[in-house]
């Protein structure tokens, strides 16, 4: 089945993880499943025995595993992080870290991150600075119940 808008939105407030499979593929391959000025998530369906580039960020991330394996070396951590289907994962801004996919078959996860960055190979000066607006301030009305 073709996804149409393949992006999460206010338009768009539903997409199934088997829908973007089947539409998507095999793994190895990353789909974003919603992008706006301040959040971007992403799934990642990547094949055991497959690992990321060690790296890091300007902004802190996070994950969600929703199937299989996946082991996280995270700079000053002794063990990896072994995480599995329903686990969260958090690594802070100018952290390294490295992402080892593990077990009998491919994993999927979610990445929660902010939009238009990249892996850096090198430590940045200064994690990202990111401004929330009071909800008021953008014209948003509490409504009563």
């Amino acid at each position: 089945m073709p996804l149409g808008n393949p992006i999460l939105s206010g338009l768009l407030n539903h997409i199934s993880l088997d829908d973007i499979k089947a539409a998507m593929g095999p793994p190895n391959w990353s789909h974003a499943v919603t992008l706006a000025d301040h959040v971007t998530g992403v799934v990642i369906y990547q094949n055991a025995g497959t690992e990321n580039d060690n790296h890091c960020h300007t902004y802190d991330e996070w994950w969600i595993v929703l199937e299989g394996e996946i082991d996280w070396v995270i700079e000053g951590r002794p063990d990896p992080v072994q995480a599995r289907s329903g686990d969260f994962v958090f690594v802070p801004a100018c952290t390294f870290h490295r992402i080892y996919p593990k077990g009998n078959g491919p994993s999927v996860r979610v990445g929660i991150a902010l939009p238009g960055h990249s892996h850096l190979h090198q430590r940045p000066e200064r994690a990202a600075r990111i401004d929330v607006e009071p909800r008021e301030a953008i014209g948003f009305a509490e409504e009563s119940a």
